[in-house]
């Protein structure tokens, strides 16, 4: 059993995906005969029997539907080992960010990289799963809006988020200095879960009275004049972090201590927004 092959796998996963051995051998650039004899080798290691085969079907056996979900676990494990590895060695550290996500703090960092004197680079991938991003190895550092502990991350703060809420220009409550959250969440078009979808989108989204949304208060300078932001009492405290896993920590150090240098500089930009 320790010598099994991730080549094997491979092909087991293709076939069990498609149900046919011509069309897996296809996808995987090989022979069906070179392909069906794998598969009979890696049923005989295994000691169970993986397919069924008729001449008109193939199908999983209840053991071959455990093995698929382990082998494609194995396989995503492996592919992120190797990239986590080439990561390790390049002279760059990549942030994870939801779209519109600290919009002045994220250009402010990679600047600041850019001008650091050990060369190491930072740059963004957005993804609206950035916790995934760090554990898959697509990502070093997340910078993320944090309402609750998410346990195995490390976590820098950088500063509150005041949470508002965006409502149409015209509506009526739109001059209201706050809202409680009860009250936002009695407006039609509320929803409780921010949206997978770009700010812009969002922001059409609320001027057109489709959508009652809650957000951080940095979006403030992207909402134009159709859409107003009002302050929500009662929202639980959130707090704009990097976050990393332990086993990142040598690659979010890169960027840590720029953030620090960064805060600094934006510090009086939350009190200028508070007197507005």
């Amino acid at each position: 059993m320790n010598q099994l092959e991730t080549r094997e796998l491979t092909y087991f996963v293709a076939v069990a995906e498609t149900l046919h051995f011509g069309q897996a051998a296809e996808r995987l650039g090989i022979t069906q005969p070179p392909l069906s004899r794998a598969i009979a080798h890696l049923e005989r290691r295994v000691g169970v029997p993986l397919l069924e085969r008729t001449t008109r079907k193939v199908t999983l056996t209840a053991p071959g539907e455990i093995f698929l979900t382990e082998c494609r676990a194995i396989l995503a494990a492996m592919d992120t080992a190797v990239r986590k590895a080439r990561k390790a060695a390049e002279q760059r550290v990549t942030i994870a960010a939801r779209p519109a996500s600290g919009p002045g703090v994220l250009p402010a960092l990679l600047a600041a990289r850019e001008q650091a004197p050990d060369g190491v680079l930072a740059e963004v991938v957005f993804t609206y799963d950035e916790i995934g991003a760090l554990r898959d190895g697509t990502a070093d550092v997340a910078l993320m809006c944090q309402t609750v502990a998410v346990p195995g991350l490390e976590l820098m703060e950088l500063g509150p988020e005041e949470a508002v809420v965006l409502l149409p220009a015209d509506h009526v409550l739109a001059e209201r200095p706050f809202l409680t959250l009860a009250e936002v969440e009695a407006l039609p078009g509320y929803a409780a879960q921010l949206p997978s979808e770009p700010l812009d989108t969002m922001v059409d989204r609320v001027a057109l009275g489709r959508l009652v949304v809650v957000v951080g208060e940095s979006v403030r300078d992207r909402l134009g004049g159709s859409v107003r932001a009002v302050p929500v009492h009662g929202y639980p405290p959130t707090q704009l972090v990097l976050a990393w896993l332990p086993e990142g920590r040598s690659a979010a150090s890169r960027l840590t201590e720029t953030a620090h240098a960064v805060m600094e500089r934006l510090t009086p930009r939350p009190s200028a927004l508070a007197q507005q």
